[in-house]
């Protein structure tokens, strides 16, 4: 059965990683889940192929030996506004975070990471197809400059922390999906924060009280048990 599910290609990712015992531990284990991946060992290599071939998500380390997977990004969202793309990293702090997704990235995985969370991200970022990047998210009424870091519901400017924009921003890239504490966590905080802490909660609550609160909604959902999730919610 292994065998037949091996040659049964249910996505197509290009892999942009320079050591290569880690490549072909993970395309050997992706290929027995259904998805092929192209191999790139340098940065030149992977803006070369993600240019020229279409994928269901590239998947890129920041540290390259020649062009930094951040310099990559930037290249293939010249050409490419579309096709998403997973950061992998050994860098963990926020500012690195934020720099790759300033630089075009959809979704941010830090190294080492358990196959099946890789594996469960890739799934998420081919689901959701094609979509056209722009300087804003939206989530209703709810806008969101990411160049300007300035946050309007509706006409009214809403003024938030840094902090609270981070987490805002990393619930409006995934609406409608439910992000653990653990995950909200790795998108928008340092990996210092350990995972019982309150601090996602502290936040959210600070976030209700600007965005939802103030006009009478409820975007920012708590499921309870699993974590949050920002939806579109009407006046």
């Amino acid at each position: 059965m292994a065998h037949l599910r091996a040659h049964t290609v249910l996505m197509r990712i290009l892999l942009v990683e320079d050591q290569p015992k880690l490549a072909r531990l993970l395309r050997k284990g992706l290929l027995e889940e259904g998805v092929t991946a192209d191999l790139a060992a340098t940065g030149l290599d992977g803006v070369w192929l993600a240019t020229e071939h279409p994928y269901d998500v590239v998947v890129l380390d920041v540290m390259l030996p020649d062009v930094d997977g951040l310099e990559v990004c930037r290249r293939i969202r010249a050409v490419d506004d579309g096709t998403p793309i997973l950061m992998l990293t050994a860098l963990g702090a926020v500012p690195d975070r934020v720099a790759g997704l300033g630089a075009g990235a959809d979704d941010y995985l830090v190294k080492p990471f358990a196959f099946d969370e890789l594996l469960a991200r890739l799934r998420a970022l081919a689901r959701r197809g094609v979509v056209r990047r722009s300087d804003e998210l939206a989530v209703g009424d709810l806008r969101l400059d990411l160049a300007g870091h300035v946050v309007h519901r509706g006409t009214t400017e809403v003024t938030l922390t840094a902090q609270e924009f981070a987490l805002l921003e990393a619930m409006a890239r995934r609406p409608g999906e439910v992000l653990s504490r653990e995950r909200l966590l790795h998108l928008a905080w340092d990996l210092a924060y350990e995972p019982r802490s309150n601090v996602v909660d502290v936040c959210v609550k600070g976030l209700r009280d600007r965005i939802d609160r103030p006009f009478g909604r409820r975007s920012l959902q708590t499921v309870r048990g699993l974590g949050y999730r920002l939806v579109e919610d009407a006046p």
